[in-house]
This record gives C-alpha cells, structure tokens and sequence, in this order.
C-alpha cells in the first residue's frame, strides 16, 4: 500500500513538472513579448499627449516632436504607426493595460517613475525652468519663490522637484492643475492670470515665441533628459528602442526631426517678436485671402508664405529696402519683369509675383527629396539668388556633407563671404550669411502661425 501511495506520489510530480514545463516553454518561445506582437500585428501603438511639443493635428496630418521620432521608430521597424492620447494623467495605466507599446511623450527619466516603468536611453537633455511674466523683477532666485503660488500640472517631474524642494524648507504653495498642458499655464502667466510656473526648457523656450511676455527666470534642478517608456521587464522591446536612438543619432535623422520643432529655438528678439503678434492682429487680415489663394495655387502653405510677407515687408506695401526692392514680397525689377508685375507697389500684384517666382525657385530644386527642405532652398535663393544656393550645395559635398539637405547648405553658405572658398565657385561671393538669418526668421514666424492654427483656447482659473 505504502509503494502505491509513493508511486501514485511520483506519478503526480512529473505530471506536475511536465504541466510546468510545458507552459514554460509556451510562455518562453510561442506567447509573443511586445516586440514580437508589433510584428505580428504590423503595428506600433504609441501612447503620447496632445501638445505642441509632442503630439498635434496640422493640416489634416499628424505632427510633433515625439510624433515624428515615433513614426522613424515605426518606418525602422517596417510597421504602421497609431497613436493614442488616453490623458496626461492616464499615461502609465494605459501603458500597463496594454492599450499601447510604449509612451513617447516628452517624459523626463525620473527615480519615481521607474517604480512603475522602465525607460529606453535618453534622448534629449533638459532643465526645470521657472517662467514668470517679462516684467516681474521680484522674481531672481528660488528664496524668492518663498510665500509664492506656483501653478503645475498634477503628474509632472515639476510637481515632484517642487515638493523635494519644499521638503528641504522652501515655503511656496503649490497648486496642481489637472488636464490643461503646461504651454497652457504658460499662456496664463502671459496674460497675468497667474504669477508662476515651472516648464521643461525646451517647453519654455519654444512658447516664449508663441507668448513673448514670458520671462525664463532660473531653473531649479540640475539637468535631466528625456526617455521613452516601456512595461517593467520589456528588456528585448527596450533595447530594439536603444538600437534605433543610437542609429538616428549617427545617420542625422535625429537632428534633422530636433531641427524641425527646436531648430532657433535660442532665437528672441522680444521686440522683434512683439510686433509680430501685433501684426498679425492688425495687418494680416487684409492680405490672408489674396495670400491663401496664390499659396493654394502652387501647393504651399499659405502660413509659410505669410511668414515669407511678414519677413520680406512686415505687411507694409510700400515697403522699400536700402538695395531698391519694393514691395510686400521686395522683389527686383528684373524679377518684376519676369513676372510680370507692372506695378511693385501694388500689394496683389506684389504677392502674386512673388508666390510664383518663389514657386518657379521650388521647382528648380527638384532634386531636393524632402519636401519640407526644398521649401527652405527656395526661400534661400529668393533671398539670395538660386546660383549661390547651388555654389553652397558644391561646398557642402566637398566638406563631406550632405548637399541636398538644409542644415548642410546653411553651414556652407555663409563660406561664400570668404574668399578661399568663393573663389573656387561660379558666381562667386555672396553675403551668406543673409538667407540663414531670413530661412530662421520665416521658420520662427510660421511656427507662430502653425501654433495659432492648432492652439487650444485658454482655460483661466
């Protein structure tokens, strides 16, 4: 009886042992992991927020800084890409419900945060930055912050750095706004709805065009960087995600997606700047149709070629620079003529022009792929003559860059104010560095257009 009983013992062990085995070996080579689910599916789902510095909707076409490394993501893997935006706050749990692969949105790699994710390598440095209004003055240092409001949103690496800061004696008072973007609490502090915020610096830098009555006033945390985040334990997904960053980081895509939404973003002239947004309340109204329609006519966008009026002219129609060009587009007699403007001063006839001319300049650079370049060569060689532009491509390759994108011609044009390098080109010297500055300039002021176009309205508390 007792050699049944342990019989019967070992017959239930292996059979136990076999269960676990077999199921390790189904967990371990036939249940696919994240990765393995991306292929199978043929798709990435990446779970982000809607702002302007990660996620947004502009002419009918999904944009954004995390968007577009996460599409180069898809297009490295061979998948299609889908985006949800479940909510600020709703970003990790959507992540641990499997209801995406990873969340791509502007997060910093916190201590905290690693408690209920993992992150990929970091990918762009930032800093915590105070923003106050531009006319604030009692504001120089964190002591100053002492007795102060400042207004958050819940969920942030900023609420958490103000807490510790708090912690260690700080005597500020600080409320959590839920649901509203920080470039939205940025918004307030410029209309002096609210006193104080703390924005990441790429955040607070690229809405101080968008609202030039803010002030960057100190950061107050050492520098920390941006990650993408994955399930606890996706190691294989995790390191794929590694494998791309580091090869858009060698091939130039990466600077080329960071040249898209924070390329100048250095760049405030508050003066400057002001007067734009005046502008566009006051002098765009008269021209926005006239400008819509020729942008239509030639497939552009009408806010870039506003941009390009705004930067040649600001609006005026008898506008005359210092070299004789006139005008809202300041075109050249030979170029009037060419077109066949009668009359420079005339602002329809100024804009249609100088639409077509630019769009004759587009087309001549036909061997520029990507489209969001090309429009930049054009701008340039309105600004400065096709011929330079092409010497400026010449230098470029023999500097070992590549000619037909945009961030290398902008290095080599400045090289034709130097004669060892001018010398060896067909039409010789030329102030480069002119249509850098111009290309900066219209980029800044359509990104201004662009945020006005896909803004949200202001929430006040």
């Amino acid at each position: 009886m007792s050699d049944d009983k342990n019989k019967n013992r070992w017959i239930l062990l292996a059979a136990l042992l076999v269960t676990g085995l077999s199921v390790f070996i189904h967990y371990k080579f036939f249940t696919p992991d994240t990765l393995g689910e991306i292929y199978h599916s043929k798709k990435l789902t990446v779970i982000t927020d809607n702002s302007a510095n990660t996620y947004y909707i502009y002419r009918d076409k999904p944009m954004g800084f995390e968007y577009d490394l996460a599409k180069a993501f898809a297009d490295y893997l061979g998948v299609e890409l889908e985006v949800i935006t479940p909510g600020w706050n709703m970003l990790f749990e959507a992540l641990n419900n499997k209801e995406g692969h990873l969340v791509a949105a502007g997060l910093t790699a916190t201590d905290s945060r690693r408690e209920f994710v993992d992150f990929s390598n970091e990918y762009l440095p930032i800093q915590q930055q105070v923003v106050i209004y531009k006319d604030n003055n009692s504001i120089r240092e964190i002591d100053d912050l002492n007795g102060k409001k400042i207004y958050v949103r819940r969920g942030t690496s900023y609420q958490s750095r103000l807490f510790e800061l708090m912690e260690e004696g700080l005597g500020a008072h600080l409320v959590l706004i839920d649901d509203i973007p920080t470039e939205e609490l940025i918004q307030q502090v410029a209309n002096k709805e609210i006193e104080i915020t703390v924005a990441d610096s790429n955040i607070a830098l690229l809405n101080r065009r968008y609202y030039p009555d803010v002030k960057i006033a100190f950061p107050i945390n050492e520098e920390e960087h941006l990650a993408w985040a994955v399930r606890k334990g996706d190691k294989r997904f995790c390191r794929k995600i590694n494998t791309f960053l580091k090869k858009i980081q060698r091939n130039g895509v990466y600077d080329q997606i960071y040249e898209r939404y924070y390329g100048n973003v250095e760049f405030f002239d508050y003066v400057d700047l002001k007067k734009f947004h005046i502008r566009i309340k006051t002098r765009i109204s008269k021209y926005v149709q006239l400008i819509r329609e020729e942008a239509r006519k030639y497939n552009f966008d009408w806010r870039m070629i506003a941009a390009m009026v705004y930067q040649e002219s600001h609006f005026n129609p008898k506008a005359i620079s210092h070299t004789g060009v006139r005008g809202m587009m300041q075109v050249t007699l030979d170029t009037a003529k060419e077109m066949g403007i009668d009359n420079r001063l005339d602002p329809e006839q100024s804009i249609r022009g100088g639409v077509k001319y630019l769009s004759k300049l587009y087309n001549r650079f036909d061997d520029i792929e990507d489209l969001n370049d090309r429009i930049l060569f054009a701008l340039a060689g309105y600004n400065i003559g096709y011929g330079h532009v092409r010497d400026a491509q010449i230098l470029a390759a023999d500097q070992g860059l590549d000619p037909v994108q945009w961030r290398s011609v902008q290095e080599t044009l400045p090289l034709l104010m130097k004669r060892e390098h001018y010398k060896k080109t067909k039409y010789g010297y030329a102030r480069g560095t002119e249509p850098v500055k111009y290309v900066e300039r219209i980029l800044v002021y359509y990104d201004i257009l662009k945020r006005q176009a896909h803004g949200r309205k202001p929430v006040v508390h």
